[in-house]
């Protein structure tokens, strides 16, 4: 006859329940979730797969974003904002002047850059008149944004540019 081992109770029962676990019992889910180390264990392999589960793709879904490769790409490349937004427009004179200033790029809807709007105001900043230019004619040279044959008479004699009352109705 076998010894029992320390702490098991009465001869020939398990440790763990007060007797011998036979493999349809180690089968059953809950006996499994009666014993006292299974339960702790499977708690913690629940809580240590959710962020898992939670970044896995689903099928039939699309990918937002960029993979690393693309981020570096994109670091060293040229950015909107920082090169025309908001930048004096100048013409090509020999002594070439601030004929207006970059507000804002209208994109058409194939998604290319078609025109800027170039604030030709008499006193930049303090009022407005919004001119539509097609970007064909700007050239960029030296870090700076041309508009060849552009005088300030010029663009304030263009119309006056305005934005559509509702932009959601103009994007329908």
């Amino acid at each position: 006859m076998r010894r029992p081992s320390p702490g098991a109770g009465q001869q020939g029962q398990h440790p763990i329940q007060g007797r011998r676990p036979c493999l349809s019992r180690l089968l059953n889910w809950r006996y499994l979730m009666n014993t006292r180390l299974l339960r702790p264990g499977l708690l913690l392999a629940a809580v240590l797969a959710l962020p898992v589960m939670s970044h896995a793709q689903v099928a039939g879904t699309s990918f937002i974003g960029v993979n690393q490769t693309i981020t570096a790409e994109v670091a060293n490349g040229w950015s909107v904002k920082k090169a025309i937004m908001g930048k004096d427009v100048y013409n090509d004179d020999a002594k070439p002047e601030v004929v207006g200033k970059v507000d804002d790029l209208i994109i058409n809807p194939k998604g290319s850059v078609s025109y800027a709007i170039v604030n030709a105001s008499k006193f930049l900043g303090l009022s407005s008149h919004n001119v539509l230019i097609p970007v064909e004619q700007f050239k960029i040279e030296n870090q700076r944004i041309t508009l060849p044959g552009a005088t300030k008479e010029a663009l304030r004699d263009l119309p006056k540019f305005e934005y559509a009352d509702n932009p959601k109705k103009a994007l329908k």
